[in-house]
């Protein structure tokens, strides 16, 4: 006997609800209940998008109770999430929740902890989770000996409604926040270690933010087994597009890089060029009696790649199989606490000139 639909409630409307509500509508295994957003104008251009009338709704809390669904889709501003997330648990629903989990170490803690006393299912939109190329990325990585030196970035050059979304976002965490968790997760990933401390850098280059946030930020993060990794992030009209996109993991044994991405040309806001991958460049270090390489540098094409509706259909592709199939998320949900609570800890470097030890 086929399994039923996963009823699901779509709540938020932007670029990544539509992705994921794209995902929902193809699938077999979801039925849309309902679409959530607090203006009309997103609503209706995802349902234009989806080309059918789901119900519509401009109040979380009412659409929960008047769709009763199975699980319910996430992808509002962060300093929603806790709420929001609690309230579906408490309604007996699964969650997808987008990152980061939430603001504050505590609350992710608490979002965490209602999954487990509710048996409910809680995933947490790591994309990078999912990316055919950053898996490959990760597993290069961890051959290239201890300890690793990693360095990441994403700038983007904002203008129009890209500025408008970043300034709204930073009205509750700065872009190494709201972006670091995705990168910090991979280099937890890479090292397999403990982190142990954080420092970081920022300014604020914008007169339009709140008081005492900032656009522009750096952390660098050192883990147990002597690896480093630093992820650089900034957002506004005025950011370089000169090497917005580094992706780079050294070790004894070499180094690989994400390449072939020529960046002439290209967008840094565009969110298809922040997953776009193409290959991977790997070197390896040893040197012959000649004092030379012994092996050539290697170049692992991605060119099969998803894009990022493809992507995003393969988190949904978890999150179904989790719930269909019961799939333990304990190592999941910890991974997402744990992301958080490392670019929390830079931000409150940058806050307080000072380390901070984890």
């Amino acid at each position: 006997m086929s399994q039923s639909p996963v009823k699901i409630l779509v709540v938020g409307c932007g670029h990544m609800g539509k992705s994921h509500a794209k995902a929902y509508h193809a699938m077999d295994g979801f039925e849309i209940v309902g679409v959530v957003s607090r203006g009309e104008k997103s609503r209706q251009e995802l349902l234009e998008i989806l080309e059918t009338d789901y119900p519509q709704f401009s109040n979380y809390e009412e659409a929960l109770a008047a769709t009763k669904p199975d699980a319910v889709s996430i992808n509002t501003y962060p300093d929603t999430h806790a709420d929001y997330t609690k309230k579906a648990f408490a309604a007996g629903c699964h969650v997808f929740l987008e990152k980061p989990i939430s603001n504050t170490v505590e609350e992710a803690q608490e979002i965490v902890e209602a999954a487990k006393a509710e048996n409910r299912k809680l995933v947490v939109g790591y994309i990078l989770r999912v990316h055919p190329s950053w898996v490959k990325f990760i597993e290069v990585a961890q051959t290239l000996g201890k300890p690793l030196v990693m360095r990441m970035n994403l700038n983007q050059q904002s203008s129009g409604d890209m500025w408008d979304t970043h300034r709204a976002l930073m009205n509750s965490m700065s872009p190494i926040v709201d972006c670091g968790v995705h990168y910090v997760d991979v280099m937890c990933q890479m090292t397999r270690s403990k982190p142990i401390r954080v420092s970081a850098i920022g300014a604020r280059l914008s007169e339009e933010l709140n008081e005492g946030m900032y656009n522009y930020g750096q952390l660098q993060v050192t883990f147990e087994d002597g690896s480093v990794g630093w992820y650089e992030a900034g957002w506004g009209p005025m950011m370089s597009e000169v090497a917005f996109f580094v992706k780079d993991v050294v070790g004894p044994k070499g180094c690989v890089s994400i390449g072939g991405v020529d960046e002439s040309g290209k967008d840094s806001d565009d969110v298809e060029s922040h997953t776009k991958t193409e290959s991977l460049k790997l070197h390896h270090s040893e040197l012959g009696a000649d004092n030379k390489f012994t092996k050539p540098d290697e170049i692992i094409s991605c060119e099969d790649e998803p894009d990022h509706d493809g992507l995003c259909a393969l988190e949904q592709e978890v999150f179904l199989d989790a719930i269909v199939n019961d799939v333990d998320l304990s190592d999941h949900m910890f991974d997402a606490v744990n992301s958080l609570r490392i670019v929390l800890a830079a931000d409150e470097a940058f806050r307080t000139g000072k380390m901070v030890e984890l």
